[in-house]
Order: structure tokens, then C-alpha cells, then sequence
């Protein structure tokens, strides 16, 4: 499995990367700004995702109703995500509306107009967002571990703020960080699809090449001076108990990330896992048990999540520390990691057959590695993978210092903690 990815960089920094599908009738383009949640001081966190919201609300040139029209009134798609290192805004059009679809999103990225009366709206959709979210014990379970996991970080904190910060961060506060951040030397365009190369480059280096380089922002590392929190719960009445058990790691510049890979498709990566067959299939504890990881530039986290029966709430957690324990314990077999490497390479495979996976895969690889790595490097170095490295691994991450555990259910108190922390001792 091949793709046709090539690379160019202006004179400013700017980077342009195509993956040509001669054959395919559509395009997806993305501009990449090297730029999230993590990049913010604390009195504006969730600026980054303010300003996404913002920047479809109108340029010097259009209204945001002719932003939108010239993008859905010719069939396309576009929009925009918020993450912790990058913030992504992208359209799926026909191949020949992608000249149109270029021009709009770097007018967007070039002159956004944050109206007076637009910032204030905005404020109240995203109050309301976040509103939204608190309603959703699955969500709130996750932003608790992430405060216990980089504990006083800008990646312990939500990536779309807190009510009281987003109503106070005034207009210059964003127009500050929109021009320090969004800055050719961390800002990439990526195009997948019917394209040709050259004419990419020409198109943005016409739109974008005289544009300032300025200076790729820095961040605040996670080292072990970055504190982590073992455990807590918030009490509700909910009818499901909402767990989120964290392990702290490393990167993703690891190189023991494709074990990971697969140590996490092997413990609750899909319907044959050990967790789901364990706690769904024998017990039917839970309709909703998983495991993944996310990994950044400098740390990462392995996170075991699920909806459990919370009368049965020991009895499920039980288990499912049982199960990564066990990890430690012996090494998986061989039968056993065959299926997790070819259920990783058909899901690689698999996900990059349209142009939007393709844009996205190859955008979160370019901004991660600031190289091109193949599929084809991947798929070698999973299969290098063995048994014995996953067993390793497992035994040099699954130590009691760095999990981390929130949980929401009804009637949780002292006794329920007392108890997590003797179940957690068995990772010692």
C-alpha cells in the first residue's frame, strides 16, 4: 500500500503536503496549525477553540452565510477541530471547487474579521457547548482524569474552558494570540485527492507566500516535575457508573508506541479483547468498555473507560484490573497477537481509502513527525512487534505511580476510595 505523498516548503516556512488520487472525483484540504489547548496560559484556556469558532464567522471579504454558501452550495462539506497541539480547519469538496475552497479557508486563516458582536454570541454558544457536555457523566469522567494526569498543566484543563474564563477573555486577548500563534513557520496545508503537487504549491505560495514567518510557539514540557493525581469521583445520580482509569506514558516519538498500539487492541481495542469479552460477554457488566491511548509530543496516556452497572460497581472494576494486571503477568500468545497486528493493519488500510482519512492521517503524521513515516514503515514495524515487547512494556508502564482513576456514580465516598487504592495496589 503506497500513497503518492510529496512535500514542499515556501520561503516562509509554510509547508505544503499533496496525497494525489488521480481517480477519485472529490478533494480534501486542510490548513494545519501547529497550535491547541496545551499552548494556553491558564486565565485564557480555551482560546484555541474560541478562535476556531470565530474563524467561520466572517473574514474582511465575506459574511460567514457566504462562507458557508460557497462551500455547501456546490455540495461540498467543511469544518474544523480543536486539539491539544493542533487546530485543523478543513473542506471536502468536488475537485474543481477546490480553487474556491483554498481561497475561503485562507481568507479565514488570514483575516478573520472577530466581530464585536460576534465574539459575543460566540461566548454563549460555547457556554452553551460546554453546558452540554457537563450533561454527558462520559465526558466530564474524562476531563477529571486528565486533571488528575497533568496535574496545575495546560493538559489537565478542558480544551474548551470553563464558563467564567470563556466569559471573560476580552477581544484584544484573542486577537494577541491569533497573531503570535497563527504563523506561517507552524502552519501547514495538506490536499488529498484529485490534485497535482505543483499546482498546490503554486496556488498557496500566490495566497500565503508573502505572509510573515514569524516563530513557531513553544510549550511548557511534561517532565517529571508535573505532578498526577491517583484518584477521584464526583457523586451523581446517574444510572451507569462512569469510570476512567489513565496510565501515564511516554510520546508518540517512542519508539514503543506500536506495542502500545497493540497492548491496548489486545486489552479493550475491539469486540474481541480481553476487556469486552471479560466484563461484557461472560459478566455483562457494562454495554461500553474500551481501551486506547492518545499520545503528544513529550507524554501520552493509556485509557481504560467504561459504563458499568453501579450496584456492581467492585465487582466490574475488580475485573477489569484483573485484566491488565494480567498483562504483566505472562506474555500474550501467539495466536492472540496475530489478531491485534492484522486487525491494526486492515484498520490502517482500511482508513485511509478516502480522501478525508487520507487528509487527516497524513496531516496528524506530517505535524507529529515532520516527516512523511509510510504506511508501508508502520505495517513493518507492528509486525517487528513481539511478544515479549509487549510484556516488557507492560511491565515497565503498569506501575501504581502513574494510574490515575475518576470515577461518577451514586453514593461514592471515603470507603469507595479507601477500597480503589487497595485494588490499585496489586500494580505494584
Amino acid at each position: 500500500m503506497s500513497l503518492d505523498v510529496r512535500e514542499s516548503r515556501l520561503s516562509n516556512g509554510l509547508r505544503i503536503v499533496t496525497s494525489s488520487q488521480p481517480g477519485v472525483e472529490g478533494v480534501t484540504l486542510g490548513v494545519w496549525v501547529g497550535v491547541g489547548g496545551r499552548y494556553e496560559a491558564k486565565r485564557i484556556s480555551g482560546v484555541s477553540h474560541f478562535i476556531e469558532h470565530l474563524l467561520f464567522k466572517g473574514t474582511s471579504k465575506l459574511s460567514a452565510k457566504e462562507i458557508s454558501q460557497a462551500i455547501e452550495g456546490h455540495g461540498g462539506y467543511f469544518n474544523a477541530f480543536t486539539a491539544e497541539e493542533n487546530t485543523c480547519y478543513y473542506a471536502h469538496v468536488s475537485y474543481d471547487q477546490m480553487p474556491r475552497a483554498l481561497d475561503i479557508l485562507t481568507d479565514m486563516y488570514l483575516n478573520p474579521r472577530f466581530d464585536k458582536d460576534d465574539i459575543k454570541r460566540e461566548r454563549s454558544v460555547i457556554i452553551e457547548e460546554i453546558m452540554m457536555y457537563r450533561d454527558q457523566p462520559n465526558q466530564v469522567v474524562q476531563e477529571m482524569l486528565g486533571e488528575l494526569l497533568w496535574k496545575d498543566h495546560s493538559l489537565g484543563r478542558p480544551l474548551i474552558g470553563t464558563p467564567d474564563i470563556i466569559g471573560r477573555i476580552t477581544r484584544p486577548e484573542i486577537l494577541d494570540f491569533k497573531k503570535k500563534k497563527y504563523v506561517p513557520a507552524n502552519t501547514m496545508l495538506v490536499f488529498a485527492g484529485r490534485v497535482e503537487h505543483e499546482d498546490c504549491v503554486k496556488r498557496v505560495r500566490k495566497l500565503l507566500g508573502r505572509v510573515k514567518k514569524g516563530r513557531a510557539p513553544v510549550v511548557r514540557k511534561i517532565t517529571s516535575k508535573v505532578g498526577q493525581g491517583r484518584i477521584a469521583w464526583q457523586q451523581k445520580d446517574v444510572e451507569q457508573m462512569q469510570l476512567a482509569l489513565g496510565v501515564r506514558c511516554f510520546g508518540y516519538r517512542s519508539r514503543k508506541r506500536h506495542a502500545l498500539k497493540l497492548l491496548t487492541v489486545i486489552l479493550g481495542g475491539n469486540m474481541s479483547s480481553r476487556l469486552f469479552q471479560v466484563v461484557r460477554e461472560k459478566h455483562g457488566l457494562a454495554y461500553a468498555v474500551h481501551a486506547g491511548a492518545h499520545l503528544l509530543a513529550d507524554t501520552g496516556v493509556l485509557v481504560v473507560s467504561a459504563g458499568i452497572d453501579h450496584k456492581r460497581k467492585k465487582k466490574a472494576i475488580d475485573l477489569i484490573i484483573r485484566e491488565i494486571v494480567r498483562l504483566k503477568e505472562r506474555p500474550v500468545g501467539r495466536s492472540e497477537l496475530r489478531r491485534a497486528k492484522d486487525y491494526v493493519i486492515g484498520r490502517l488500510r482500511l482508513g485511509l481509502e478516502g480522501t478525508m482519512q487520507q487528509m487527516l492521517w497524513v496531516g496528524e503524521n506530517m505535524m507529529a513527525h515532520d516527516n512523511f513515516v509510510t504506511p508501508e514503515e508502520i505495517i513493518n514495524a507492528m509486525e517487528s512487534v513481539s511478544a515479549e515487547d509487549i510484556h516488557c512494556l507492560a511491565n515497565s508502564l503498569l506501575m501504581e505511580r502513574r494510574i490515575s482513576v475518576a470515577s461518577i456514580a451514586p453514593g461514592l465516598n471515603s470507603e469507595y476510595g479507601r477500597w480503589l487504592r487497595t485494588v490499585l495496589g496489586r500494580f505494584k
